[in-house]
């Protein structure tokens, strides 16, 4: 029997930086639910079944300093974590409760991509043929709308469209009021909504309230708890219970909706700005009360998108890949947050999470746009055009390409390095926006939106005709290892850069310019193999004998089908990282034993033979099954003993599609 993978971390609910909430834990009883980035961000939920009280998620006691007797867990006996659900199947008492928590992250749906809203659906049925009497408890607590449980809430109530509603949000409402990486929304508010029809009751009080549930004492709603009140202060919370009355074989469900409205997403060079599915004026509720109204098909759009990747992650890559594939899904994507800007342009911008907070960085756009390439490239345009609008802009006082637009949420300029020259990336910048563009333009079949930007493309793919064959000592993407000269991996980026280049040019009809410039990049190709010759693999910098490296800018050679590199290149470094890698995976090059698990992948499907592909792919299975380290997806970790080095949660995980990527394109 095939083992099932255990998640690091498990997605519950999933949207965007500031919205995106999981389990940490094997059974989601064992803990509160967390933020991404740690902080506690608890729902807890109870069902009594046949009078009798259990657990299904998280705790009632809400203050570890108080000895409070937990009611029994139900027996978690199922755990399903795919591209957009995650299910999890208790027991007890002869019944059977399924919890779905599913986050409708549809690519090719921008409204519905933008739309912050995410989905609860419990179904409880008898398992031992015989009747059973079935209250269900879910709450959400306020720690979901501050950053600090110091901070102070207030909330509201309402019902419209055949819905009941309570609101929850931070009483100063400071918009856009923070910025920084490990840091929680405190403006806007989170929506906790259930259908009138589901025989529900909402409440919005005191933790205390699950200990009333527990007791089976009638819950008093007519004296809430008084606001403002300090999230610390007894914990406010807003629940609901169901009565599903006395179920029997026939599954009973019921649906709630969490929805975050942040009113202010970000600002963009200067300009607040909203989530896109406020473009037209849509309400709150409005967006609720859609969602609601297109769960049951959203629910079957949802169910047959998963199979479909599924199906084509395991053709691709085997299993395990396809594992891979749902861990990483909703993660790339909630990393991201998709807007309107000023001028009603389409802007789809990562927050650089765990890092150091920056926004729209080039070298994480980079490795994350396969996913996006696949499923709607327009998406990958939005990536690019905040850095395309800030270099043209004369606020960018370099002739190479920039890092990033700002801090998350204040996209007002870049902010890495304070741009002192001697901590930019130039070449790594220069090559990852030719890369994307020419991508971008492959996947649309057009280059029209190059074409927008010729000036700066040229400008950039000049530079890297100057600068990018033999680099001078600077960062690149892998910035935490320090700067490196002469690095051999770079150099492929630059050298794939102007490729790209040429692919555009061809693309525009500038016939002459496109011969010129692929060239150039072969010319360029042919010095780079002897410099990095290393007889059986190729090295980490040049002049640096008995050093080596992934190679994972390699990639774009065999997507584009440019031929820039002899074939026996990427079969050499293939046959390497076989017989070098760890238990958990080929380290990133000579000098450490971590990786980074998007170039892991990358360098994998260098390989021309699916069994050496799964060979490579088998060990990052292995680090996210067994690392003790529970968070979410991290790209960069040990590969001795699988110990999480830093970041998590970032879009990065995106790059793991470009097996699936690899095969549409060669095999078209």
């Amino acid at each position: 029997m095939r083992k099932s993978i255990r998640p690091p971390a498990v997605p519950l609910v999933t949207v965007d930086p500031y919205f995106s909430v999981w389990s940490t834990a094997d059974q989601l009883t064992e803990d509160f639910t967390r933020h991404w980035t740690g902080q506690r961000h608890a729902m807890t939920g109870l069902i009594r079944i046949d009078g009798e009280t259990w657990r299904f998620a998280g705790k009632v006691e809400p203050d570890a300093t108080r000895y409070y007797t937990e009611p029994p867990a139900m027996r978690q006996c199922g755990l399903t974590v795919t591209p957009l659900s995650t299910v999890y199947q208790f027991e007890a008492s002869g019944v059977e409760l399924k919890v779905r928590f599913m986050t409708p992250l549809l690519l090719d749906d921008p409204e519905l991509l933008s739309r912050p809203a995410s989905y609860v659906l419990f179904e409880t049925r008898s398992l031992d043929g015989r009747k059973h009497n079935v209250q269900l408890y879910f709450d959400v607590t306020g720690e979901w709308c501050v950053d600090k449980p110091e901070q102070s809430v207030v909330w509201e109530q309402g019902a419209a469209s055949g819905l009941s509603w309570f609101r929850m949000g931070s009483e100063k409402q400071a918009y856009l009021g923070q910025i920084g990486d490990d840091v929680r929304i405190d403006w806007g508010y989170l929506y906790f909504s259930v259908r009138n029809s589901d025989s529900a009751e909402l409440y919005a009080d005191g933790a205390d309230i699950r200990k009333s549930f527990v007791r089976n004492e009638e819950l008093n709603s007519r004296h809430p708890l008084p606001m403002p009140r300090a999230v610390s202060d007894r914990h406010p919370v807003m629940a609901s219970v169901f009565e599903c009355g006395d179920i029997g074989e026939e599954p009973v469900s019921r649906l709630v909706v969490l929805a975050y409205d942040d009113v202010y997403a970000l600002e963009y060079f200067g300009e607040k700005v909203q989530g896109y599915w406020k473009r037209n004026g849509q309400t709150a509720v409005q967006m609720i009360a859609s969602a609601f109204e297109q769960f049951g098909e959203l629910q079957d759009r949802c169910d047959d998108f998963d199979s479909r990747l599924l199906e084509e992650g395991i053709q691709a890559g085997g299993r395990q890949y396809a594992d891979i594939l749902s861990l990483a899904y909703r993660q790339a994507i909630a990393a991201h947050k998709l807007v309107s800007g000023p001028k009603g342009e389409l802007l789809f911008i990562s927050k650089e999470c765990y890092s150091n907070g920056c926004m729209a960085t080039v070298d994480v756009s980079y490795p994350s746009v396969p996913l996006f390439l696949l499923y709607n490239p327009d998406l990958v345009e939005g990536m690019l055009r905040p850095i395309l609008a800030y270099a043209g802009s004369g606020e960018w006082p370099f002739e190479f390409a920039p890092h990033d637009i700002g801090t998350y949420p204040l996209g007002n300029g870049q902010v890495y390095g304070e741009n002192k020259l001697e901590y930019q990336m130039p070449v790594e910048e220069c090559g990852n926006m030719l890369v994307m563009m020419a991508a971008v333009s492959k996947a649309k079949s057009s280059a029209a939106f190059a074409g927008e930007h010729w000036e700066l493309l040229t400008k950039w793919a000049d530079y890297l005709v100057q600068h990018g064959l033999d680099p001078e000592n600077q960062l690149c993407t892998d910035d935490f290892a320090g700067h490196l000269a002469r690095n051999a991996n770079l150099s492929i980026k630059a050298i794939m850069g102007i490729a790209s280049y040429s692919l555009l040019c061809g693309m525009l009809g500038k016939v002459e310019q496109e011969l010129r410039y692929r060239a150039l990049a072969k010319e360029m190709a042919g010095e780079w193999i002897k410099l990095a010759d290393e007889g059986d693999h190729y090295r980490l910098a040049f002049g640096s004998d008995g050093t080596w490296s992934l190679k994972y800018n390699l990639i774009w050679d065999i997507l584009f089908s440019t031929g820039i590199f002899p074939e026996e290149v990427a079969s050499k470094e293939v046959a390497w990282y076989l017989k070098t890698q760890d238990r958990y995976g080929i380290p990133l090059d000579n000098r450490k034993h971590y990786t980074k698990a998007d170039w892991l992948i990358w360098s994998a499907a260098l390989a021309e033979r699916r069994e050496d592909f799964e060979s490579l792919i088998e060990p990052l299975w292995n680090f996210a099954h067994e690392t003790p380290d529970r968070v979410p997806m991290t790209d960069w970790y040990g590969t001795v003993d699988a110990r999480w080095m830093n970041f998590q949660h970032r879009s990065v995980v995106g790059g793991f599609f470009i097996q699936i990527l690899k095969k549409r394109w060669t095999e078209s």
